[in-house]
């Protein structure tokens, strides 16, 4: 691996603007946050796949100032009025768009794009300065598991040192059930996927059942409940294809009345 000083982080990122309105149900999350702010290394630049951009071919943010996109709806005006001025890093998305080629993995870069939530809201609760360059790498719109482990795979061959890889997305998402009265049924679901999740990523498994495991993650238990659609648990397989190796510490949280998880890999 030729990333140095590097982490990955798969962190579950809240509900919209919420974790920056005071929202309690998030505080849990506020707190995991602070927590890897303060024992992670400072990053020199960071990469951000968040659940919040899908495209046909994966593409990178390549903007020097990407601007916010606001990409939720229904909240205070205060929610459209949040900063976060962070620059871009155009050397590190050529060499990220670069690295994926090598690996015959075809993307694009995207020097319009802005920085949607999933970037902004965790970044302005771990690094509120604004001041480490950041990238964006989309999803593919196929959400295919086997796709995003190949990506996160690719990424090993990335010549970058101190390197924060960030996993934008929530290992619970089902909005319908966040918003429902509590259950037992729900509970056990929610329950059911986050012990396998952790046992995935944290268990004592060989790499290769590790990997097939994630590569049919919806067999798990609870897990067309949890993720009736996909996109924000395919963050941690591109996290977790780029670590290629058992979880460095499992980090849970209540968030909006639900158990959810993130995870922490020493990418070096």
């Amino acid at each position: 691996m030729r990333l140095k000083k590097s982490h990955g982080l798969f962190i579950s990122h809240g509900g919209g603007p919420m974790p920056l309105l005071g929202d309690p149900g998030h505080q849990a999350l506020l707190d995991r946050l602070k927590e890897f702010r303060n024992f992670l290394p400072k990053p020199s630049a960071i990469l951000v796949i968040s659940a919040h951009w899908e495209e046909a071919v994966p593409a990178i943010t390549s903007g020097n100032n990407p601007g916010l996109i606001y990409d939720y709806y229904g909240f205070p005006q205060e929610a459209y009025e949040v900063q976060y001025p962070a620059s871009g890093e155009p050397e590190l998305a050529n060499r990220i768009h670069q690295t994926l080629a090598q690996a015959g993995i075809e993307s694009r870069l995207d020097d319009q794009r802005g920085f949607d939530h999933g970037m902004f809201v965790p970044l302005k609760m771990m690094f509120p300065q604004a001041d480490i360059p950041v990238v964006q790498l989309s999803l593919a719109s196929s959400l295919d598991p086997e796709r995003h482990l190949a990506m996160g795979e690719a990424l090993k061959g990335l010549d970058w040192d101190n390197l924060l890889v960030v996993g934008s997305g929530f290992s619970f998402h089902n909005m319908r059930a966040f918003f429902a009265a509590p259950s037992q049924e729900v509970t056990d679901l929610n329950q059911g996927f986050e012990r396998w999740l952790l046992e995935t990523c944290t268990g004592d498994l060989s790499e290769a059942e590790r990997r097939q495991r994630l590569v049919n993650w919806d067999q798990a238990p609870g897990a067309r409940f949890c993720h009736p659609r996909e996109e924000h648990l395919l963050p941690l397989h591109v996290c977790y294809g780029l670590a290629s190796r058992v979880a460095s510490g499992a980090y849970p949280a209540k968030i909006l009345g639900k158990d959810s998880g993130m995870f922490h890999w020493q990418l070096d």
